[in-house]
């Protein structure tokens, strides 16, 4: 937890280690808009750094000690920071003070009336901007801090000091360093297993985050479908609603229906206080889902019906979640951030509403103690029917060393004894080619994991 109390009424000299880094970036402009000095470094310089340096941060590449001056008053730094770093170590040795990426950005949320916390497992991206989409339309002007990208903005929304509506990722029990006023849970699986025990050990760190929200005016907003979601009520809490896929929950919707881009229309129910006729152009049930935790979390504070229809009617989707890449010879290509079996399960739910012929699925595993742990639903959820295609990448490590004993080959062999068609490639140029080469005119070739693998798509549309 955070010992540092940063205001952004009293403007200091802040540095950050890894600034690069998409919540980093974003913390380093609502800092800057707010008349901070900004410096930092990274590995190497990237638009994103161009951009804060067009706006008045100071980047330097690489990270060494001399980057670290005086003037400094606080250190900000990734937990991809370890101590060998020599940004790191020479704060250390001039005792500055230094703090997380997630405990900074919860001081800032204490300079906010209303800060709108979007936790879960999966849905997190997309229902924070779904809900800044709201947030606009009503006028509420919100400060937004996305783990993605929105077109409209980016990653990263400056508005005035009233409500902002933030992304927050249990993993390292990040968002435990938070200040909510309203926190919404979307859903709860195993995952981040190379940080949490198993399922019990995630659902308690859910529920402190549920219990962060101010006792006698804090909210929750959560998926009637968790189990046991009485445990994760707080006591004396203000307000606890729920939301889901039928009329048990407080939020629901009705009358769900799909056109031929697998968009959902329905009607959006709110028990005892009406109903709005929402048209979603994002496709999926887990977008109904996702929509549905954006409008709850935006009704119970203050938002209307109006406002609310009219937000999730301009949201057209984030980077890198079920986005429409191109098409080439007559094959369409989408890219999607899934890399859970739960994620996957829905991306492929969406995509058989829309119109196409065979499927080719392209997907990139991400980290190794994901990977093991959940080798056999990978298999299970990935076995797909006749006539559609998987093909298997090359693990993407983000943070893990190949000490695991799991590799691609393990998984595609497993969907393969399934009867799927299903081969591992390691190469993209060679996995580009491979899919130029077999497929035909009418097909939609999917990439999916949270790495790199959306290069595939770019490589088949070069």
């Amino acid at each position: 937890m955070s010992v540092y109390n940063l205001d952004l009424n009293n403007p200091i000299h802040v540095h950050f280690i890894g600034i690069g880094g998409i919540s980093m970036s974003g913390i380093a402009h609502i800092l800057l808009s707010n008349g901070f000095k900004v410096t930092g470094s990274d590995m190497n310089k990237s638009a994103v750094t161009e951009e804060l340096e067009a706006i008045g941060a100071k980047v330097m590449t690489p990270q060494k000690a001399e980057n670290i001056t005086d003037d400094i008053d606080l250190v900000v730094y990734t937990a991809a920071i370890h101590p060998d770093n020599p940004e790191f170590s020479e704060c250390v040795k001039r005792n500055i003070p230094m703090e997380t990426r997630a405990d900074i950005l919860g001081q800032l949320m204490k300079s906010y009336n209303k800060s709108i916390c979007i936790s879960g497992t999966h849905g997190k991206t997309t229902t924070t901007a779904m809900l800044a989409q709201i947030l606009i339309s009503a006028e509420a002007d919100p400060t937004v801090s996305l783990g993605g990208i929105l077109p409209a903005f980016g990653n990263i929304r400056i508005g005035k000091k009233d409500v902002i509506a933030v992304e927050s990722c249990e993993y390292t029990n990040s968002f435990l360093s938070f200040f909510p006023t309203t926190a919404v849970i979307l859903n709860i699986a195993p995952d981040h297993l190379d940080f949490f025990k198993d399922l019990e050990d995630i659902r308690n760190s859910f529920r402190r985050f549920a219990e962060l929200v101010p006792k006698s005016t804090g909210k929750v907003v959560i998926n009637s479908e968790i189990e046991n979601i009485d445990f994760f009520k707080p006591e004396g809490i203000s307000d606890f609603v729920t939301f889901g896929p039928n009329s048990e929950s407080d939020y629901y919707a009705a009358d769900v229906a799909y056109d031929k881009n697998g968009f959902a229309s329905y009607t959006l129910v709110c028990k005892g206080e009406g109903s709005v006729k929402i048209q979603l152009h994002v496709p999926g049930f887990h977008n109904v889902l996702n929509s549905l935790a954006a409008a709850a979390a935006a009704h119970i504070n203050g938002v209307d019906f109006e406002s609310i229809a009219k937000g999730l009617s301009q949201f057209t989707g984030t980077k890198r979640r079920y986005e429409y890449k191109g098409e080439v010879n007559g094959i369409t290509i989408i890219d999607d951030y899934a890399h859970h079996p739960d994620e996957i399960r829905a991306t492929l739910s969406a995509i058989k509403n829309t119109e196409h012929n065979s499927l080719w699925v392209v997907f990139q595993p991400h980290t190794y103690t994901r990977t093991k742990a959940l080798l056999n639903e990978f298999a299970e959820c990935l076995s797909l029917g006749d006539g559609d295609h998987v093909i298997i990448a090359k693990i993407y490590p983000a943070r893990e060393e190949d000490i695991y004993g799991v590799h691609s080959e393990d998984l595609a062999a497993l969907i393969s004894d399934g009867g799927a068609d299903c081969v591992c490639i390691n190469s993209f140029e060679d996995i580009a080619r491979y899919v130029k080469e077999h497929a035909k005119p009418g097909d939609c070739v999917l990439t999916m994991g949270a790495g790199d693998v959306y290069k595939v798509g770019e490589l088949m549309l070069k």
